[in-house]
């Protein structure tokens, strides 16, 4: 009679281990990454592959704001922007991540830049189910080399459920800004710590 409650808690712990296991999102490392001493990251505009404009810059502020708390200093958008915007004019390229990092890297003095790319922002409707995804991949690239020094990708879905088609808009309003951080959230656990943490 004590075997059967021993045996469902060892089998809830396994699958709790399982889920935990499961959660980590694939990434890649640069192996010399810590000797590097990586402090200055620029966040460039994210090249949004859909056609919701406010995702791409919704992302981008969650980013910058995501790798302050992770020990590096916040670098405005604005000056980024303002600095690519100096040199390639109207030219929209640098909005696509066709800047080469060592370019971004004279210009505005940093020691890497991190290139993004919303690749899926939709919420589809049927019925009473609103499935709202999220789909982003990134790229920290140094300004020295050009080489990789980390990149990830990460996929979510957040789920809204209601009867009629108002409520259903209203929730996955809700879920998208929710569904957006949980992406930063992911990736973010994936990147080392900065010098000023």
């Amino acid at each position: 009679m004590m075997k059967r409650p021993k045996q469902i808690i060892l089998l809830l712990f396994i699958l709790f281990m399982t889920l935990g296991c499961a959660s980590k999102i694939p990434h890649t490392l640069a192996t010399d990454f810590s000797k590097m001493k990586m402090r200055l990251i620029a966040v460039m505009p994210v090249n949004n592959l859909t056609v919701d404009l406010k995702a791409g810059q919704m992302l981008r502020d969650k980013i910058i704001s995501e790798l302050y708390f992770k020990g590096y200093p916040k670098i405005s958008p604005s000056i980024v922007d303002e600095k690519l915007s100096s040199v390639y004019g109207a030219n929209l390229n640098f909005k696509q991540g066709n800047i080469p990092p060592e370019t971004v890297g004279e210009l505005l003095r940093v020691d890497a830049v991190l290139y993004c790319t919303l690749s899926e922002s939709k919420t589809s409707y049927v019925l009473v189910y609103a499935p709202t995804d999220i789909s982003a991949t990134f790229e920290l690239r140094s300004v020295k080399t050009g080489e990789t020094l980390w990149s990830t990708r990460y996929k979510t879905v957040r789920r809204s459920y209601g009867f009629f088609r108002k409520d259903l808009e209203m929730k996955s309003f809700q879920v998208y800004e929710l569904a957006i951080q949980e992406v930063v959230d992911k990736i973010m656990e994936t990147l080392p710590d900065g010098p000023d943490l």
